[in-house]
């Protein structure tokens, strides 16, 4: 009874701590997404000008992909940090490190002025990048998930899940006002850097709000229980000690998730562009319609989470957009700028139900003394076979097949996977975080007894 009033107390922080996490995620997304829209529209002409259109954006997808690499660093080093030092500290320097590279970017000379050394440069910045964002994520939620509110974690812990719209949609919604007021030639030479220069403001607005939040409750005493006990082992093995099932679940719930979202905005710039024959300004306009649409969405799914379960809802995400994909493409080869914003607004329509709930029940899976580091692998391991090729598969198989059918075959096989694992995974609504602290600490499984059971109906 004391844990779960411990769970359900709700933290007189908490607005500014979802809004916090909120901006900082939204910021770190603008600068990733805005790499890989960049990608997707000029950057085969400026760093790999001697290739054909098709080919110059399978390589600048390529160093898009080289970011997800950093990710799974990224996790570990944070993940461990952040389990034992704190949430905060470690947000701040994702933020920082994030923002340095990507106004970095905008400086970059391009492949006429300096030679093979633009793209080297270029895939360098994106390894920071990556490296950042493998961390950002576990912190943001985690730092919303653990200050309370047991009973509606699903509808808070999915505010942070915001950010990846909203920043995609700041992303391209920026790239779209510099495409609708320059000609071609002057966005290639100076407009496309406007938006990653941008990035050092938003990072100054990010800074000063993330520091004026308070450290996560729940790894406060975490932390005040370690006191005086033996050095313990890294979270990292603890994490594949008592948690390996859950790390998997986690995996196989993100390549549905995961895979579907970048075929559905990022890719999908190229294919509308350089298959169905829409202008870029249109393209971009259709990411920036449908991320508008689920940037609301989200907290609206991660509430009906806390009323029928993650998993459910999950569900419904991952097998709609299985089949979703294969009328995707159809819609966008209409050449109707309405049913392009219809066919990307439906895919992430599914996709939200997928990643609104998946703050939450991820957090719930693990203990506070290796939660950072247990959510983080889960996710970010994911993202190296999911995400970051996902875009580049997606090109090749339509350049050698010349057809969208293979990659909507693609896309329906993860997310087979996903409805796999998330059957596999265990329900976690209404989870006291403490009570998952508890068993982890005395070394019995996570999904054993109680802890299987919602602790609220």
């Amino acid at each position: 009874m004391e844990g779960s009033a411990r769970g359900s107390a709700v933290s007189g922080s908490l607005p500014r701590v979802v809004a916090a996490s909120l901006i900082g995620t939204t910021i770190e997304w603008y600068d990733y997404f805005l790499y890989g829209t960049a990608a997707a529209l000029v950057f085969g002409k400026l760093f790999f000008p001697n290739s054909d259109p098709l080919t110059g954006t399978l390589l600048s997808f390529l160093t898009y992909a080289i970011g997800f690499a950093a990710r799974p660093i990224g996790a570990l080093v944070f993940g461990h940090f952040g389990d034992r030092v704190g949430r905060k500290k470690l947000l701040v320097v994702s933020l920082l490190l994030m923002g340095g590279s990507t106004t970095a970017i905008g400086l970059l000379p391009t492949y006429d002025s300096v030679g093979v050394a633009a793209p080297v440069l270029l895939t360098a910045l994106r390894l920071v990048q990556g490296f950042a964002l493998g961390g950002e994520w576990g912190g943001a939620v985690l730092l919303v998930s653990e200050h309370g509110d047991q009973r509606r974690r699903g509808f808070w812990a999915s505010w942070p899940q915001g950010g990846a719209p909203a920043g995609n949609l700041l992303a391209a919604g920026v790239l779209s006002l510099m495409t609708s007021v320059q000609s071609e030639s002057a966005f290639l030479a100076w407009g496309w850097r406007v938006p990653f220069l941008l990035s050092a403001v938003l990072v100054g607005v990010g800074m000063w709000i993330r520091l004026a939040v308070d450290e996560s409750p729940l790894f406060q005493r975490a932390l005040a229980a370690r006191q005086g006990r033996a050095e313990q082992k890294p979270p990292l093995v603890g994490v594949l000690r008592h948690h390996w099932r859950e790390v998997l679940v986690a995996m196989g719930a993100r390549m549905a998730e995961n895979i579907s979202y970048y075929v559905m905005t990022t890719f999908v710039l190229t294919y509308a562009v350089t298959h169905a024959h829409f202008d870029k300004q249109s393209a971009l306009n259709a990411v920036l319609i449908a991320s508008a649409v689920q940037f609301a969405l989200i907290p609206l799914f991660g509430a009906l989470s806390d009323r029928v379960g993650r998993k459910p809802v999950y569900l419904v995400g991952a097998a709609g957009v299985g089949v979703w994909a294969f009328v995707f493409f159809g819609m966008v080869d209409t050449g109707s700028f309405g049913t392009l914003v219809l066919a990307v607004t439906v895919g992430l329509v599914f996709h939200s139900a997928m990643y609104a709930p998946q703050a939450a029940f991820f957090s719930e899976l693990f203990a506070t003394r290796m939660r950072y580091s247990g959510a983080s692998i889960g996710a970010q391991f994911a993202s190296v076979a999911a995400g970051a090729p996902a875009p580049l598969i997606a090109t090749a198989l339509l350049k050698d097949y010349g057809s969208a059918t293979p990659i909507s075959v693609y896309v329906a096989a993860a997310a087979a996977l996903t409805v796999l694992a998330v059957l596999c995974g265990r329900e976690t609504r209404g989870q006291d975080l403490a009570e998952v602290e508890e068993r982890s600490a005395e070394g019995l499984p996570a999904d054993g007894g109680t802890v299987g059971k919602p602790a609220v109906t």
